[in-house]
């Protein structure tokens, strides 16, 4: 497929997981940067994610920057020891100052902790940080208390709630929990990275009302700690289906590319395999736009 072509289909895309800095872990580029690179692509917006902290603030401070970029950029927080865990009091600051997204613990979480003792490859921090693991239950197996105020706070706001790198056992309660509770809003992020998911349990979470993503750095060539080829995607989004998958970057580390130049290699390798263009627009602008609470 021509360049003109795919960039095309992409135009209007929303990336659901850009990790553009300032980070304790090294970045290639900031959050103006990203939108400004965005704007080649028409991209609608993107979703700045931290492992560390509440992204809105940088956005907020970063406003005058921002005014005039056509890519609008989006702030969460995620659950992890560095903004005490499952913490509702920081989730309902983050969300009630605009953020869209709640990550429940990513390099926390018991599978991330798991993962990364039995040398799973991940950044390492600019600067000395400790990293503790946050668990949603409590000593009965319950989910702790706190789980269920920072549910209440998601469904209030309409936000997006993620399983951030939570096990399976773990995501399922949580979204039980956020479904009853009336949150519409669910994604369940690279199941085959770190949570350790498949496309049983995948559909298990659909069920729930989640949409599964996967990111294009998974599946580039050119990124070089990536997990299979685009026909370990086109696998996935076949048997999950395109109406419940969402695509997104899971860029910005240092070395690795642009995620406009990353969505365009993988969707072409998409397209070549022969996913129908429709369907790529489905996963890249319609499902993220709801997601992001840009349409309903």
């Amino acid at each position: 497929m021509t360049r003109p072509a795919i960039e095309r289909i992409l135009h209007g895309l929303v990336d659901l997981h850009c990790h553009s800095g300032p980070n304790p872990l090294p970045r290639a580029f900031d959050h103006v940067q990203a939108a400004k690179d965005g704007e080649r692509l028409g991209m609608r917006a993107f979703l700045a994610k931290s492992h560390h902290h509440n992204t809105v603030m940088d956005l907020l401070a970063m406003g005058d920057r921002l005014a005039g970029v056509s890519t609008a950029v989006y702030g969460g927080i995620a659950l992890n020891n560095q903004v005490g865990g499952i913490n509702p009091h920081a989730v309902e600051m983050c969300l009630r100052m605009g953020g869209r997204c709640v990550w429940f613990p990513t390099i926390s979480s018991r599978a991330h902790v798991a993962h990364h003792k039995a040398g799973g490859g991940f950044p390492k921090p600019t600067i000395p940080l400790t990293t503790t693991q946050v668990d949603v239950r409590g000593p009965d197996g319950e989910l702790i208390p706190e789980v269920g105020q920072v549910i209440k706070v998601v469904a209030e706001t309409g936000a997006l709630l993620s399983a951030g790198h939570m096990a399976p056992d773990d995501i399922r309660e949580v979204f039980t929990a956020a479904r009853d509770a009336g949150v519409r809003r669910l994604v369940v992020s690279h199941p085959n990275f770190v949570i350790g998911s498949d496309p049983a349990q995948c559909k298990d979470f659909i069920e729930l009302g989640a949409y599964i993503e996967h990111e294009t750095s998974m599946y580039d060539s050119e990124v070089a700690q990536a997990r299979g080829g685009p026909d370990v995607l086109m696998d996935w989004i076949e048997r999950i289906g395109p109406e419940h998958t969402v695509l997104a970057s899971d860029l910005g580390q240092v070395g690795r590319p642009m995620p406009v130049d990353s969505f365009i290699r993988v969707g072409s390798a998409l397209l070549d395999l022969g996913l129908p263009e429709k369907d790529l627009r489905q996963m890249v602008r319609v499902n993220p736009s709801y997601l992001l609470g840009l349409d309903d």
